[in-house]
């Protein structure tokens, strides 16, 4: 008996695009335990958000079900500790091909989609954590005021909901930081894929549209549009 039978949708369609084996092959140049890949690991915590769960802790709820197992190829899940250790044991390396991998997947399906026009959303997302995890810093947490927190900045693609990418970044620094590389990089994988594409490119008042300007000729602006979003004024004023 099973409690996750919905997953039959996924493992149907994890088998469809292979994703087992392209995340296997991001982490090849590792070495691997004779149980456990880096891949499974990764491909288990998708899993694990899929069934809407966030700490590592909660694997317990589902720890022996026979449809998660099946759905990952495995006899017997592993625990926490192994988790946290396969992660520990990963480079920027593993962690660079996995992005690039989420990216394909993206840019195919836009591809085959053949949009005239894809609106970008960028914005920043405060993650907060109660640990001294590698990367956290103390910035501004509006809910969570001194916590340690990262503060990723986010591309989404509108018409799909799909993320297109993400810009790790500690919890301390300005919107804007290292934004504008990371905005570019974006639409010019759009534009390779879909060169008469109309790009719209939405993000608020913290990213200066004049910094974005000077790094695009007149002929490639034609294509894109930028938006500015300001907060709405408060219904008390």
């Amino acid at each position: 008996m099973t409690s996750f039978a919905g997953l039959v949708v996924f493992q149907s369609l994890f088998s469809h695009i292979g994703l087992k084996q392209h995340l296997s092959v991001c982490f090849r140049h590792l070495a691997v335990s004779p149980i456990y890949g880096h891949g499974v690991i990764v491909m288990l915590l998708i899993v694990h958000l899929l069934l809407g769960y966030r700490r590592l802790q909660d694997m317990r709820y589902y720890q022996g079900d026979p449809m998660v197992c099946h759905l990952l190829g495995l006899e017997r899940l592993p625990d926490v500790a192994t988790v946290s250790r396969t992660l520990a044991g990963m480079d920027s390396q593993g962690v660079n091909k996995l992005r690039r991998l989420s990216r394909h997947r993206v840019l195919d399906q836009i591809g085959d989609m053949g949009f005239a026009r894809i609106t970008l959303d960028f914005d920043g997302s405060v993650l907060s954590t109660g640990r001294f995890a590698e990367g956290t810093a103390v910035g501004f947490n509006k809910k969570k005021k001194g916590q340690r927190s990262y503060y990723p900045l986010f591309c989404t693609v509108a018409q799909t909901g799909q993320v297109r990418d993400v810009w790790h970044r500690p919890g301390n620094v300005h919107d804007a930081n290292g934004a504008k590389a990371f905005i570019l990089a974006c639409i010019r994988e759009i534009k390779a894929i879909l060169p008469h594409c109309v790009i719209e490119a939405r993000m608020d008042s913290a990213f200066s549209v004049m910094t974005l300007s000077v790094c695009w000729t007149p002929k490639a602006w034609n294509s894109l549009s930028v938006f500015r979003l300001n907060a709405l004024p408060s219904s008390r004023q």
